[in-house]
């Protein structure tokens, strides 16, 4: 029975809690003077049961506010009738839940703001120059000023006072928003001279000084008094941050679009600044929570291929949206994001297509494809699949990236022998998968029906592979390569012919399509490639089609072919040991026609060289005695695998190496073709010099030429170098006689006389007709005058000198006669080899 007490009481306290949800007194009252300043504070309650987030606090009457700290205060000036005054407050939280407490304000027979006994002297247990804040509502109405309250200090009861005011408000910017006036000599009314907005100054502090009226002096410590500006709800809410908002379409109810943002310039902690969210239009679609401003989607049936973008009205109301509250509106943007959702589907139920036989990459049908989805996007793009009917890979499918069609070619080519036509099953898939939908890729037919042509012959096989000896006689038959015509199946009227055959090797019979041996075949020659030859064939049929096949013959080895070792081997001789040489050989057959070799020396009777293998292919060549250096002929026999081999002859040269080579021989004392061309050009540049030598000779002497008349060479022996068979008078070259050398009547067919002979120089001068000629040992001929060796003279014809003309003549006379005396004073003194390194002297 007590346990069903204790439960009992229990229970009753339980209900009592879950009822008792107002966090506030039911009611209070408070006595308040007859006229009631801003700022007043009437009573204060405790919130603390009431938490501390998210607490909206109103009032019912405008005139009076319950703050954040439980005081409940007076907004503005006001007069409390002697019935008193009634309102309410509430206490509303985050969830919802709100308090309600009354309030009775009952007249108290006191001077406003006045805190004096009845006899009117100032009396404290503490200073009384010190005050609340003050407070004043923001951009009150006209008249001005208005009072505040009153202002008063303790030293007021001993000396006549009056009060003055410093600071912002008064003295500073703003100017003259605030003033004092005296009442009764000791107190002082502070007034406000003109309207302030809060949200410009939200506070005042400024500084009171009291003096002595009679003296001036300061009778107390100046105090600092502080005016709050009380908030009016003056500033309607306003938007901040974008309004454009993304969300998935077909997303599930609930979903956040976003959060709409606003701001509010009154004080935020009243209710002027608590903003109520709603909207205005939209709200089929999305809802808005009123407190925080977050947007949901309501439905789930957001289709961005119906509307893709939606305009939603949203109203944003201060005083948590109560009456007389202000308001704005904005609109807000919602767009659509696509999803995979609507598979690409086909405008046609089944296509039909037609293509001729032996057709290979060849575009043959394009297949449109619809997608609601956004287009260039994945869920747009379509990927084209063969799913059936491909399974020879005659096909392949391709997505056009402009256009989003199927395009279905053809890459290898269809036989209508085989395949009359063929059903092709196409699938448009998305490059993404699809969401949001129950529906599946969608799958078409394709129809292909392939055309007969007319063809030409075909081989079977097309490639013919055959395998021949090498070396086989011309004419026999490797084998027969015959082609048929793919309609009839028949070969009858067929002519065959070769269209390659690199080495002419083969030879195809016109009506049967054997193939013979024409030429040699050589597995070892170049026309092979990895032991095959390639030919290919050509068939022509009646109507003149035709068709090619290949023949690869694959050249059988067989060993004709011996190991062949290096013609020439050079030997590097070394101090203090016996030289040896690698000999490697080679065999152009295969394996087991060539390696491993056999080494054997021949006629190796004087024993000079040993001969050791080290390996299949190559052997060590040593000397078995030193050797002197020069060249030896070593007798080989290498054989194959098959005892297959020939003797052979390697010339090994024994030599002092230089960089692993033998030197190159000295050269001989014959000239080369470079040392005849440098004699040569030393030659003719001496030639210059003889004629430059003349010439200024002539020209310093004034001598003029006589007229040879042939102006042609002088021919002369050149073996005057030493006295030989041939030399039997002293070295000394005639001069032609000048009488045989002219040719036909002198000048102007007359003779020249002499009829002057002077001295130039100390050489007697002759002077004939004007000109002069100049002798020098002069000497007398049978018929005329000649000079000496190589002297110059006048020669005369018949008693008759000969005329003088053209300078130049003397002047190459002059020159070659020093030219010829300066060689023959050379041979003169020349070894006798100097007559066989020269070549003979044949012109001048």
């Amino acid at each position: 029975m007590a346990n069903w007490l204790h439960f009992g009481v229990f229970v009753f306290f339980m209900v009592v809690l879950r009822s008792a949800k107002s966090c506030l007194p039911s009611s209070i009252q408070a006595s308040v003077p007859q006229d009631v300043v801003a700022g007043y504070i009437i009573s204060r309650v405790n919130l603390d049961r009431c938490g501390d987030a998210g607490l909206v606090l109103t009032s019912s009457d405008p005139g009076f506010a319950l703050r954040r700290d439980g005081s409940i205060v007076s907004h503005q000036f006001l007069r409390v009738p002697p019935q008193g005054r009634t309102f309410s407050v509430w206490v509303q939280d985050q969830n919802g839940h709100g308090s309600k407490m009354d309030v009775s304000l009952s007249q108290r027979a006191r001077q406003v703001g006045s805190k004096e006994p009845s006899n009117g002297v100032l009396r404290r247990s503490k200073r009384r120059w010190s005050f609340l804040p003050f407070h004043i509502t923001e951009n009150a109405p006209p008249p001005f000023p208005k009072d505040i309250d009153q202002i008063g200090s303790d030293t007021s009861v001993n000396y006549t006072v009056y009060y003055k005011l410093e600071g912002p408000g008064v003295t500073e910017p703003p100017i003259n928003v605030f003033s004092v006036a005296m009442v009764n000599g000791r107190t002082a009314m502070l007034k406000v001279n003109k309207p302030v907005d809060r949200e410009q100054y939200p506070q005042f502090k400024f500084t009171a000084k009291v003096i002595n009226t009679r003296t001036g002096e300061y009778t107390d410590l100046p105090l600092t008094i502080t005016v709050d500006v009380d908030d009016v709800n003056d500033n309607a809410p306003t938007f901040s941050g974008p309004l454009e908002f993304q969300v998935l379409e077909q997303c599930s109810p609930g979903t956040v679009v976003g959060q709409v943002n606003a701001t509010d310039r009154d004080d935020p902690n009243t209710p002027h600044a608590q903003i109520n969210y709603s909207l205005l239009s939209g709200s089929d679609l999305f809802l808005i929570n009123p407190t925080t401003g977050v947007i949901t989607t309501k439905s789930g049936a957001l289709d961005r291929e119906v509307k893709d973008k939606h305009f939603v009205t949203v109203v944003i109301k201060d005083m948590n949206g109560a009456e007389k509250c202000l308001s704005n509106t904005a609109t807000a943007t919602i767009l659509l994001k696509d999803i995979n959702d609507n598979p690409p589907t086909f405008k046609e139920k089944t296509y039909n297509v037609k293509i001729e036989e032996n057709k290979g990459d060849t575009l043959i049908l394009r297949i449109p494809v619809d997608d609601k989805d956004l287009q260039n996007t994945p869920n747009w793009k379509a990927l084209c699949k063969i799913t059936k009917g491909n399974e020879t890979g005659n096909f392949k499918i391709e997505t056009d990236p402009k256009t989003n069609e199927c395009l279905l070619y053809v890459t290898k080519p269809l036989d209508y022998e085989k395949n009359k036509s063929l059903r092709l099953e196409v699938v448009a898939e998305n490059e993404a998968p699809l969401s949001g939908t129950t529906a599946s890729w969608a799958s078409i037919p394709v129809d292909v029906t392939v055309i007969d042509v007319d063809e030409g012959p075909e081989f079977r096989p097309p490639n013919l592979e055959l395998w021949v000896e090498e070396n086989k006689p011309n004419g026999t038959v490797i084998g027969t390569y015959t082609a048929t015509d793919p309609e009839t199946k028949s070969s009858a009227g067929m002519k065959y012919s070769k269209i390659t055959d690199p080495a002419s090797w083969i030879d195809v019979v016109a009506n049967t399509g054997e193939l013979k041996i024409a030429n040699k075949v050589d597995r070892e020659s170049s026309f092979v490639k990895n032991g095959t030859y390639i030919i290919t064939v050509k068939a022509v049929d009646s109507s003149s089609k035709s068709g090619t096949g290949t023949v690869i013959i694959h050249v059988i080895d067989v060993n004709d072919n011996i190991p062949t070792a290096p013609e020439k081997l050079v030997l590097c001789e070394k101090s203090g040991e016996l030289g040896s040489v690698v000999v490697n050989a080679e065999d152009r057959d295969q394996q087991p026609f060539s390696e491993p070799f056999t080494f054997e020396l021949v006629d190796n009777q004087d024993k000079k060289w040993t001969l050791k293998s080290i390996n299949g292919t190559a052997a060590v060549l040593q000397q078995t005695r030193e050797l002197a250096k020069g060249l030896y002929n070593v007798h080989l026999l290498i054989t194959d695998q098959q005892g297959i081999g020939e003797k052979q002859t390697v010339t090994v040269r024994i030599c002092h190496c230089q960089n692993g080579a033998c030197p190159a021989h000295q050269s001989s004392s014959a000239l080369g073709v470079w040392g005849i061309l440098a004699m040569l050009l030393a030659f003719a540049l001496l030639l210059l010099l003889c004629i430059f030598c003349a010439i200024v000779c002539v020209k310093e002497r004034n001598i003029f030429e006589i007229d040879g008349g042939d102006t042609s060479g002088i021919i002369m022996k050149s073996n005057l170098e030493a006295p030989g068979d041939e030399v039997t008078a002293p070295i000394l070259v005639p001069s032609p006689d000048i009488g045989q050398m002219v040719k036909g009547p002198l000048i102007d067919g007359s003779h020249i006389g002499v009829t002057n002979i002077s001295a130039v120089g100390g050489m007697p001068v002759t002077t004939q007709n004007g000109f002069q000629q100049i002798s020098q040992g002069m000497s007398q001929s049978q018929n005329g005058y000649s000079t000496g060796a190589y002297g110059v003279g006048a020669h005369a014809v018949d008693g008759h000198f000969l005329t003088l003309k053209e300078a130049s003549t003397l002047n190459t006379w002059n020159t070659n006669a020093l030219f010829l005396d300066q060689k023959l004073r050379y041979f003169l003194t020349e070894e006798e080899g100097a007559t066989r390194r020269h070549p003979p002297l044949v012109r001048v």
